[in-house]
C-alpha cells in the first residue's frame, strides 16, 4: 500500500504544467489576416430569340391628325418656383428653402428670422403644366413638380399655391397648388433603406387652375388654314400625299409650301365661322398612307435601338471583337500580432483581367425587309451596346441604308 502512494506522487511530480499556446509569453495567436487577392465578376446573359412572329405591313394608313398638327393649336408651358410643405425630415436644408418659407409666412403677416428656421420639412421645387390652345380661366390641369435642392423625397408633402407664368416671368397664366403624388416610396433607417421609383419628382393631377385664356384660332386673317408635318413625318412624300388627300375632299384647297413640310389650305370664303372646326376636323379625319421612313434611333446610355420599316441591309463582311477589362479593388484590415510593435492598416486588393474577343469574319447577306434585317443582326449576336458601334460602321461602310439618329 505505502509503494503504490510513493508511486502515485513520483509521477505526479514528473509531470510538467501545459500551457495554453495563446497563453505562454510571446506565443499568442495572431490576428487571422486578409485575403491575398480580390476578386471581380462579369457575366453576359443569353439572348433570347422570339419565334412565332408575324410580319405587319410597313406601310400603313393614318389619319392626316397623326401626321400633321394644326398650327396655332399647339401646347404652351408655363411654369414657376414653389415650396413643398409637410415633409418627414426629407426636405431641403440649403438656405434657399429657408428663405422662401420666410417670403411665405410675410405674406400671412408673419415675421420669423432664418436662423430659427431648422427643420427639413420643405423643399424648393419646380412647377411646371401644359396649357392648351384655348382653353377658358376655371378650367383643370396637370402640374409636374421637382425638387431643386438636396430634398431627398417628396412624398406626403403638399404644394403651396404657386403661380406659373410665361417664359418672360410677367404674365401669370395659372396658379398650382394641392398634395403631391409620387407613384412610389422611400424609406429608411440606420443600417438599410429601401426606395421604389424616383421619389423627387411628382405630380398634381388636376392641381393645377388656368388663370387666363389661352387666345388660338384655327384660320389666319387670310383665310387658311396652315398643317405641318410632325416630328418624325417630315418627309417630301408625305407632304404630296397629303396634298393630294386634301384636294380630294376638297378640290384646289391645298397646296405645298416651298419648305417641303407645311401644306397651305384655303378655307372656303362663303363658310362661315362657326363651321370653321368642323371643316377642319373632316381634313384631319382622312387617311393616308405615309412614307416608310429608313431611319434607325440609337441611344447609347441606355442600349435602346429602334428600327423604321424601310431600313434595308446590302452585302457585306463583319468581324467584331470586343475587350473586357475587369477591375475589382477591396480594402481589408491588416491586423499586426501582439508585441510586435506593428500599426493597424488597410492592406489594398486590386485584380485587373483584360479579355480580347477573337471572332472571326461574319458573311452579312443584304436584306431588303425589315424581318431580313433582324434576322441578320441576331447571327451576330452581339449586345445592344455594341450594335450601336457595329450599326454606325455599317452606315460609314455604305451598308446600312438608312439614317441613324442619336438621343
Amino acid at each position: 500500500m505505502l509503494t503504490a502512494i510513493l508511486l502515485t506522487l513520483a509521477l505526479v511530480q514528473d509531470e510538467k504544467p501545459v500551457l495554453d499556446a495563446r497563453l505562454q509569453l510571446g506565443g499568442v495567436e495572431a490576428p487571422k489576416q486578409p485575403d491575398l487577392k480580390s476578386s471581380s465578376a462579369y457575366s453576359k446573359q443569353p439572348r433570347e430569340s422570339i419565334t412565332g412572329a408575324t410580319r405587319i405591313p410597313s406601310r400603313l394608313a393614318m389619319p392626316i391628325g397623326s401626321v400633321a398638327t394644326v398650327r396655332g393649336q399647339e401646347e404652351n408651358t408655363v411654369m414657376g418656383i414653389g415650396l413643398v410643405t409637410g415633409l418627414a425630415g426629407t426636405g431641403d436644408s440649403i438656405e434657399a428653402a429657408r428663405q422662401l418659407l420666410a417670403n411665405l409666412l410675410l405674406t400671412r403677416n408673419i415675421k420669423v428670422d432664418l436662423q430659427q428656421i431648422s427643420s427639413k420639412n420643405v423643399a424648393v421645387v419646380q412647377v411646371e403644366a401644359m396649357l392648351p390652345a384655348g382653353i377658358k380661366p376655371g378650367q383643370k390641369v396637370d402640374v409636374t413638380v421637382s425638387a431643386i435642392g438636396d430634398s431627398t423625397s417628396l412624398q406626403g408633402g403638399s404644394l403651396t399655391l404657386s403661380e406659373l407664368t410665361d417664359i418672360t416671368g410677367r404674365t401669370v397664366w395659372a396658379t398650382a397648388s394641392g398634395p403631391v403624388t409620387i407613384g412610389g416610396f422611400s424609406a429608411e433607417g440606420q443600417g438599410a433603406s429601401a426606395k421604389k421609383n424616383h421619389t423627387t419628382v411628382g405630380t398634381l393631377p388636376q392641381g393645377g387652375m388656368c388663370e387666363r385664356e389661352v387666345p388660338t384660332r384655327l384660320a389666319s386673317e387670310h383665310g387658311f388654314v396652315y398643317l405641318d408635318l410632325r416630328a418624325g413625318q417630315e418627309s417630301l412624300a408625305n407632304v404630296v400625299r397629303l396634298v393630294d388627300a386634301v384636294n380630294a375632299l376638297f378640290p384646289k384647297a391645298a397646296e405645298a409650301l416651298p419648305d417641303g413640310r407645311t401644306v397651305k389650305v384655303k378655307v372656303p370664303t362663303d363658310l362661315p365661322e362657326s363651321q370653321h372646326v368642323a371643316y377642319v376636323n373632316a381634313i384631319l379625319q382622312k387617311e393616308i398612307e405615309t412614307e416608310d421612313l429608313a431611319r434607325v434611333i440609337v441611344n447609347e446610355r441606355s442600349g435602346v435601338i429602334v428600327m423604321g420599316g424601310n431600313v434595308r441591309l446590302r452585302a457585306g463582311a463583319i468581324a467584331q471583337g470586343s475587350i473586357t477589362v475587369t477591375i475589382a479593388e477591396t480594402k481589408q484590415v491588416s491586423q499586426p500580432g501582439p508585441l510586435s510593435n506593428g500599426q493597424t492598416t488597410t492592406v489594398p486588393r486590386t485584380e485587373l483581367n483584360v479579355n480580347e474577343e477573337n471572332r472571326p469574319l461574319v458573311l452579312v447577306p443584304g436584306a431588303a425587309t425589315l424581318q431580313e434585317v433582324v434576322d441578320v443582326l441576331n447571327v451576330l449576336g452581339t449586345t445592344p451596346r455594341d450594335l450601336i458601334s457595329i450599326l454606325q460602321a455599317m452606315q460609314q461602310g455604305g451598308m446600312l441604308v438608312a439614317e441613324i439618329r442619336r438621343m
